[in-house]
């Protein structure tokens, strides 16, 4: 065991595999994180960056608002 030439080949192999294995993890974490990236997006509308939609949105909101500011002052609409 005290040859060097097994020690070599003993340490190439073992940062082989770590490399290998390091490989496949960050190409999964990728993956991982781009299926994310779709789940996220899939709730959201194509054309959601026009400044139309943009403006319904805000209106959605302003409404939303109104009526939880009724409900909290006790005069439902």
């Amino acid at each position: 065991m005290s040859d060097p030439n097994v020690l070599i080949a003993l340490a190439s192999t073992g940062t082989i595999a770590v490399a290998m294995t390091s490989v496949a993890a960050l190409r999964g974490w990728e993956d991982w994180l781009e299926l994310r990236k779709d789940r996220l997006g899939a709730g959201r509308p194509a054309g959601g960056s026009s400044p139309g939609a943009r403006r319904l949105d805000l209106a959605d909101l302003r409404d939303r608002v109104r009526r939880l500011e009724a409900i909290a002052n006790g005069s439902e609409i």
